[in-house]
């Protein structure tokens, strides 16, 4: 962590009283209920909570990959929720990075070509300082010319982090990222987004439910059953643990 903040000024998404339900009548489930959450430019945030607190439907409804029930999520001083299909998938692919557990490289592709792919999708040149700048800090230079099978789990996260970057994203989301990885591979990709959000003024997002991962952030929002409850700043393990055992111990709000 490097103990700076980003400011109020430097806000680059917000979820305003998300709410997100599924089914219907007695099996309706709430999902999300009236969750607020502001992201800055620079900040790597955490979102942590139990199974089923609504982590991954709050990364999902402000990447977009879902529309929530109720409620607003804002991209800059663009509302997702007033964005047809059309438009919505190409602010998720020119604006917004993805990481996520499984790495979803293509197999028939190069680590070069599968870091490039957003590019081609978008129909832009890549920067090649940029790329160069990347390759580097994941230490990825040898093995661009290699495909996903002839790589380590850590070394196709990272190129699936390299991918995420490559268009200059104005946020990554990262969902439970590092659950494939073994502990040493674990740290390098965590080091490198700590890295991404400090030296390359990244915003990062990252679902998991590991207190070790959530230390690298620069705060951890905790969600149970679908509502905020709590925010560390400058979290530590021992800190992230604490806290969970606190709010497994809180009964839900009417």
């Amino acid at each position: 962590m490097n103990g700076v903040h980003p400011t109020e000024g430097d806000q680059v998404a917000r979820a305003e009283e998300l709410t997100k339900a599924y089914g219907e009548g007695e099996a309706r489930v709430l999902a999300l209920r009236g969750v607020n959450a502001t992201f800055h430019r620079g900040g790597f945030t955490a979102v942590m909570g139990p199974s089923g607190s609504g982590k991954s439907t709050l990364l999902h409804c402000l990447a977009g990959l879902d529309r929530p029930t109720s409620g607003r999520v804002h991209l800059g001083d663009v509302e997702l929720g007033a964005l047809g299909d059309r438009a919505l998938t190409r602010l998720r692919r020119e604006r917004l990075g993805f990481v996520f557990q499984q790495f979803n490289l293509l197999p028939t592709l190069t680590a070069r070509e599968n870091i490039l792919l957003p590019c081609g999708l978008a129909r832009t040149e890549p920067d090649p300082d940029w790329l160069a700048r990347l390759v580097g800090l994941l230490g990825l230079t040898g093995r661009l010319d290699h495909r996903p099978a002839q790589l380590s789990g850590g070394q196709q996260q990272r190129v699936a982090c390299a991918r995420a970057l490559v268009t200059r994203p104005e946020v990554v989301f990262a969902d439970e990222p590092t659950g494939n990885l073994d502990s040493h591979a674990s740290a390098d990709l965590l080091r490198f987004l700590r890295r991404s959000a400090d030296e390359l003024g990244q915003t990062v997002v990252m679902v998991t439910h590991d207190p070790s991962a959530a230390a690298w952030a620069d705060r951890a929002l905790f969600l149970v059953d679908g509502r905020r409850r709590h925010t560390v700043q400058d979290p530590t393990p021992a800190e992230v643990l604490r806290v969970m055992r606190e709010l497994s111990a809180v009964p839900e709000a009417a």
